[in-house]
């Protein structure tokens, strides 16, 4: 509700309003106590220009990301040139320079009225919190996380604002709480700053444990998100596929002359950090042709009240018929019925060695050039001819489609399992960011929280077809026509659905936390205790409610009431196992994390 709104009209109609965690947890007394330090994730931190060229003649240090988006407008073709980075180093291009907004400020709101942090932050305040025990680590969400150190010092930065809250507030250690990608960033920066100078921050060894008290990750992509996958295949996910289906002429407006997609590729494709979010793990985690961890998931499944007996049993048999339908581990299939059939009847040619042509036409697209244009339409017909693609090939197809890129990505992030963690490889940079290649710190008294929320549709696995188009399009769309009907209800729109926050499916969140680091493990050795807290999504009541203060969506959870009060507790001195025991599980995470065959 906008604060203008007397609150007697607003309680009238939705009745009296619970009181905001800061408020309800100062009245039991709670106060400031350990320093704060929030990371954001990608897309949500601003970034202003400090140099750029003619066209952005009058913007020095205005946002160009974040904001009101005016120059996005205004402005278009100048705005993608100056957010893109450069394609072959992954830095800033001659002559642009844009740096990230410093201060709360960065984050708090990502547009007028679209809160990211600032809910979190008013509620901190309420206790106690100010500037002084509360840090933004803002950094350039566009580039690797090793070249915010190189470039900005970033890394540097935020391992010395640490050191000073702690030794400001009488040596009590941080609660550090990323989102998103931010999770992943924070894991970059715990191997960062123990490993030795000049590729690491030169903290020692014990850095971590005399430091930090809690990690409390919201909505972590751990083991990466499918989602990534098509947003580099073909620049989209399931609210772009629909309007592409809805309105092709809306997404060739007049904004960018033509080919809005194809820009946003272009820009997109330049941003390396988006390939630290490409599945880890491979078919050992996300599944094979046959198999998944989330088999007999159902969708639509409405949870059973506890007196609620009326579901006969041939209604479960059909359910859990139908449930095992979908397999799960094909993250991309080409044609809806490919998707069903037994890896047996599929019949695929491998499109590694296919040879590519400039068949199509690249002069024409150079303002638009994507890498696509570089395949030729033989290169094109191999990717459908295979079919079907797992965690494992996904990898392949990209360093097909897209070889630049990937070649800039794979120098700054790995997407395996170890074998033996003490091999000295794993002390490169390109591991730190995948929990999977790496141990945590040593530091047997900090606690690692997976907070997340549960019981939205999230993309899992995609149907793809061929698109039509000319010479500069984007040869490959989800189709938005494949559609599961009652047979198959987590097939909408060309899209698989699982259960999840809207952009991290559960077994990315949660698996780590659930499994992988619980207890001592291989990549936990010190035994870091782990908590997983999920929040079950409930939308708001209605319109007064604006985003809800119950939402588990993957941006919304940060004004979720319950989730902000386990962090305030946290800051205020709590443990995990003070938090109603430790674990809050609404979903198959535990069930599912069993099914990964794993050596821990």
């Amino acid at each position: 509700m906008p604060a203008s709104f007397p609150q007697y009209v607003t309680e009238a109609i939705t009745g009296p309003l619970p009181d905001p965690p800061g408020v309800k947890l100062a009245k039991e007394g709670l106060r400031a106590k350990h320093p704060v330090v929030f990371v954001p994730g990608i897309v949500t931190g601003g970034l202003e220009l400090w140099e750029g060229h003619q066209c952005a003649e009058g913007l020095f240090r205005k946002r160009l990301w974040g904001g009101t988006f005016g120059e996005l407008y205004k402005r278009p073709l100048c705005w993608v040139e100056h957010m893109s980075l450069d394609n072959e180093t992954g830095l800033d291009p001659s002559g642009i320079r844009i740096r990230p907004v410093s201060g709360l400020v960065a984050a708090d709101y990502f547009a007028p009225g679209y809160f990211v942090w600032a809910v979190l932050i008013a509620n901190l305040a309420r206790i106690g919190y100010e500037e002084k025990n509360m840090y933004m680590a803002a950094y350039d969400w566009r580039i690797s996380f090793q070249n915010t150190e190189v470039r900005d010092q970033t890394l540097s930065r935020i391992k010395s604002n640490i050191e000073l809250m702690v030794a400001s507030s009488g040596g009590k250690k941080v609660v550090i709480i990323p989102h998103s990608m931010g999770v992943l960033y924070f894991l970059h920066f715990m191997k960062w700053v123990e490993a030795p100078a000049p590729m690491g921050g030169g903290g020692g060894s014990d850095w971590c444990a005399k430091h930090l008290k809690a990690v409390m990750n919201i909505g972590g992509p751990f083991l990466g998100v499918p989602k990534a996958v098509s947003g580099l295949f073909s620049a989209e996910a399931k609210d772009i596929a629909a309007a592409r289906s809805m309105a092709p002429s809306f997404l060739e407006n007049e904004m960018f002359n033509f080919q809005t997609l194809q820009h946003v590729m272009r820009m997109t494709r330049t941003w390396d950090s988006t390939m630290s979010m490409i599945p880890k793990g491979g078919d050992t985690i996300w599944g094979g042709l046959d198999w998944s961890p989330e088999e007999g998931h159902e969708c639509n499944e409405k949870k059973p009240k506890n007196n609620s007996t009326q579901t006969s049993e041939n209604d479960r048999t059909r359910k859990s018929a139908n449930a095992t339908r979908v397999k799960y581990g094909r993250l991309i299939s080409f044609g809806k019925h490919v998707a069903d059939l037994h890896s047996s009847e599929i019949e695929r040619i491998d499109f590694r060695d296919a040879l590519k042509g400039k068949s199509h036409a690249n002069s024409t697209c150079r303002d638009v050039w994507t890498e696509y244009h570089d395949m030729g339409i033989g290169g094109v017909k191999a990717v459908a001819d295979y079919k079907v693609y797992t965690a494992g090939s996904v990898l392949d197809l990209l360093h097909f489609v897209a070889p630049k890129l990937m070649k800039r990505g794979s120098a700054h992030f790995s997407y395996g399992i170890a074998d033996d963690l003490d091999d000295k490889k794993y002390e490169h940079y390109k591991y730190w960011s995948n929990p999977l290649e790496t141990k945590l710190p040593n530091a047997p008294g900090m606690e690692i929280f997976s907070m997340y929320g549960v019981g939205i549709p999230t993309e899992r696995a995609y149907v793809y077809k061929l698109s039509p188009g000319g010479d500069c399009y984007i040869p490959f769309q989800i189709d938005t026509s494949a559609e599961g009907g009652s047979e198959s209800p987590c097939l909408k729109g060309g899209v698989f659905h699982i259960d999840g926050d809207e952009t991290v499916p559960i077994l990315s969140a949660g698996y780590m936390c659930v499994k992988g680091w619980r207890g001592k493990t291989r990549f936990n050795p010190s035994g870091i205790r782990t908590f997983i807290r999920e929040y079950n999504h409930a939308p708001p009541a209605n319109l007064l409610e604006g985003r809800g203060t119950q939402s588990g969506a993957h941006v919304d959870i940060m004004g979720n009431f319950a989730l902000i009060e386990d962090i305030i507790r946290v800051a205020a001195g709590a443990t995990g196992e003070d938090l109603g025991g430790g674990d809050q599980v609404y979903s198959g995470i535990f069930k599912w994390s069993e099914r990964i065959k794993l050596k821990l």
